[in-house]
């Protein structure tokens, strides 16, 4: 399958908005920090590089672009309720947001689907860390909402 102009004709995200402080949003020794990784994904399953994602929390702000496996990684705090995250990549004409839930306890807007609700939830990887992949499109698609 060839690729569409969209997919080949940047813009670049990566060489132009990335800076190296910008996945670590708080120090390390902050009393609520958690690491946050997880990969972007299209609809085939296969890692999108060259993405932007974007955390907001009260008071913070993080940026990471993806590797070429589709890895990200922020260093943030715990957050009361959920974590807004907007994804940047070529193919996509706006962005998306989502939102990283740490728990599947967590309060959920109550137009999303009970039966994808598990795509908001981040998955614990030890006591401060946790995965959150986002699947853009297909079997298992992230939930994404309009803003």
């Amino acid at each position: 399958m060839s690729q569409t102009p969209s997919q080949t004709v940047g813009p670049f995200f990566s060489f132009a908005l990335s800076y190296a402080e910008g996945p670590l949003v708080v120090p390390a020794d902050h009393p609520d920090v958690i690491d946050l990784r997880g990969r972007l994904l299209d609809g085939a399953g296969e890692p999108v590089s060259d993405a932007l994602l974007e955390i907001c929390q009260p008071g913070l702000f993080g940026r990471c672009e993806t590797e070429a496996d589709g890895s990200y990684h922020f260093r943030t705090a715990r957050p009361d309720g959920y974590i807004p995250l907007l994804i940047f990549a070529r193919g996509l004409l706006k962005p998306v947001w989502t939102r990283i839930y740490l728990t599947a306890e967590a309060p959920f807007p109550a137009e999303v689907d009970p039966s994808r609700r598990s795509t908001l939830v981040a998955v614990p990887e030890g006591e401060r860390a946790y995965r959150f992949d986002v699947r853009l499109q297909g079997d298992g698609e992230t939930v994404f909402f309009a803003y």
